[in-house]
């Protein structure tokens, strides 16, 4: 029996990934929750984190 693997876009960096998490109707790849998750307000990086998140609805 063959196993399907389901991938998803993520909204941070709109790539197709297979594992993440579901934040409200947003998929995060694990890979951009980690960089969120390490990234201080003060840097740039941050707003734009700030900006995807905002379009989640």
């Amino acid at each position: 029996m063959k196993q399907t693997i389901s991938m998803e876009r993520c909204g941070i960096c709109e790539e197709e990934k297979e594992r993440g998490i579901h934040l409200y109707k947003l998929f995060i790849c694990c890979e951009c929750e980690r960089n969120m998750i390490h990234t201080e307000p003060r840097e740039e990086k941050y707003h734009y984190y700030l900006q995807k998140l905002k379009n989640m609805n």
